[in-house]
């Protein structure tokens, strides 16, 4: 197993006397009014004004992020030139966007890119580390080797690096978000899943695996049932992350861990069920977000949680009307045996209550499709029991360009949950799909514990290429979580 990196950065200071040699492509910064800097002065010089009339010549459709190419640079060793089109004082969308645009181009032997003293260069350096990301662990290795390197040349590059550093702490948290959710299910078994969060440990986090027999005596009958019918074992990882004050009520991050979902004795249809890869991607952005806040040594006490499981039909599955005992003690009647999310997350939103009393708590699932339905693949359904907490979580998701889109609650909707033989049933039909789904959980959240609720099952992986991801997994919320953390949950250094 490779694990993928974002691209390696070193930081230099700006020389102008080097570009002439430089191998590669060597990146420009042009504002749209097309005023050079003295990098680009120096490459314009070089390229006897090529580089000045490709300038104009673009110049008029300059939006923030657009890139032209002059190839094969006369008088020049580089490969090619990128000028990419972005104002001094472009916000931070904008310039993630336009990093990401770098990313297509990078070549394979590398790119120096020349920042100068533009002001949003971390941000720029953020864009291109999220979107130079491939998943090809599986594929036969290509004969030309990838340097995977990106040097900055800057007018203060310590400052730069010093400022960069949390941004890619944050990238490889995604990273690690897009492998684990990519990975197929022979390979990311339940057991090499704990294992991967397991060594975690070598970064700073505490990390705890609950066996099935552990998961017996805590009395997590929800979740063992989903898991019963497969032979690989179903487990709790509990990862911590003290960097806060102490004994401080830590956030908590609870996830989906459904390394395979064949829907169980609710079979699912055999077209597109290859794709229940990505049922543990609840799973797989609390992970990522837990390695980003140790490695950026976040100053806030964080625990994430995933239960991990695989629903397979065997002769030992649970059938649709059996009834299980959840961990709180509420008797569920299985309706459907491929509304299997919720049941795992259930006992494992009581134990973190029970054991670690947060001060709030946001679960994570690709729970239903029809959030799909609903939302499409740009935004997550978000419900809560908190304004407050929604509130703040909605702006760290804008403030990251990741789609969230609050959804409702409603004794109506739990109403729809009643079981004539059990205390509630784990689905309430199709009507509101995803709201029911979000009710079933939010019956496990202790009076007066702030919760939030992600239905990421239409963002979590995706058909087609996005602004920071190639298709495929895209690590939706890594980014806003790391953000909700600085925002809302860190302490004064």
């Amino acid at each position: 197993m490779t694990v993928v990196k974002p691209v390696s950065y070193e930081f230099l200071e700006t020389n102008l006397d080097i570009l002439a040699e430089t191998k590669g492509r060597i990146a420009v910064i042009v504002p749209p009014e097309g005023k050079m800097d003295p990098a680009t002065r120096r490459v314009n010089r070089l390229t006897k004004g090529a580089l000045a009339r490709l300038i104009d010549a673009k110049a008029a459709d300059a939006k923030p992020g657009k890139t032209v190419t002059l190839a094969y640079p006369t008088g020049m060793a580089a490969e090619a030139v990128v000028v990419l089109f972005l104002a001094r004082n472009a916000n931070q969308t904008d310039a993630r966007k336009a990093g990401a645009a770098l990313a297509k181009l990078r070549g394979k032997d590398g790119m120096t890119l020349c920042v100068g003293s533009q002001r949003r260069a971390a941000e720029i350096i953020m864009g291109l580390a999220l979107r130079d990301y491939g998943f090809d662990d599986h594929k036969s290795a290509d004969p030309d080797k990838d340097d995977r390197t990106v040097r900055v040349m800057a007018t203060k590059p310590d400052e730069l690096s010093t400022e960069a550093a949390p941004l890619l702490a944050v990238a490889e948290g995604v990273f690690f978000t897009r492998d684990l959710t990519n990975e197929p299910a022979n390979v990311l078994t339940t057991t090499e899943f704990a294992k991967r969060l397991s060594d975690m440990k070598s970064i700073g986090l505490e990390v705890e695996v609950l066996d099935e027999k552990k998961l017996t005596e805590l009395g997590m009958g929800a979740l063992l049932s989903v898991g019963q019918g497969s032979v690989s074992p179903s487990s709790v990882v509990v990862m911590q992350w003290n960097g806060g004050a102490k004994d401080a009520a830590p956030l908590a991050l609870v996830g989906k861990g459904v390394v395979f979902d064949t829907g169980g004795i609710s079979l699912k249809p055999a077209g597109g069920m290859e794709d229940m890869t990505m049922d543990m991607g609840g799973a797989g952005v609390v992970a990522g977000a837990m390695r980003a806040l140790a490695l950026r040594k976040a100053p806030a006490n964080v625990v994430g949680l995933v239960g991990l499981v695989e629903n397979m039909p065997s002769g030992n599955a649970t059938r649709p009307g059996d009834v299980v005992t959840s961990m709180k003690g509420d008797t569920i009647e299985v309706i459907n045996t491929d509304a299997e999310g919720r049941l795992v997350l259930c006992d494992v939103l009581h134990y973190t209550q029970d054991r670690f009393k947060p001060a709030a708590v946001i679960d994570l699932a690709t729970l239903t499709g029809a959030i799909i339905i609903g939302l499409g693949h740009d935004k997550a359904g978000v419900f809560s029991n908190d304004d407050a907490l929604c509130n703040q979580f909605l702006r760290a998701a804008d403030t990251e360009n990741e789609g969230a889109w609050r959804m409702p609650l409603g004794q109506c909707y739990a109403d729809l949950l009643k079981s004539r033989i059990a205390d509630l049933k784990n689905t309430g039909g199709r009507p509101a799909g995803s709201v029911t789904a979000a009710e079933f959980l939010h019956r496990f959240i202790a009076e007066g514990t702030p919760w939030i609720h992600l239905d990421i099952a239409g963002v979590a992986s995706v058909k087609a290429e996005t602004q920071y991801a190639p298709k495929g997994a895209t690590g939706w919320g890594v980014m806003a979580l790391n953000r909700l953390v600085s925002d809302q949950f860190e302490v004064d250094s």
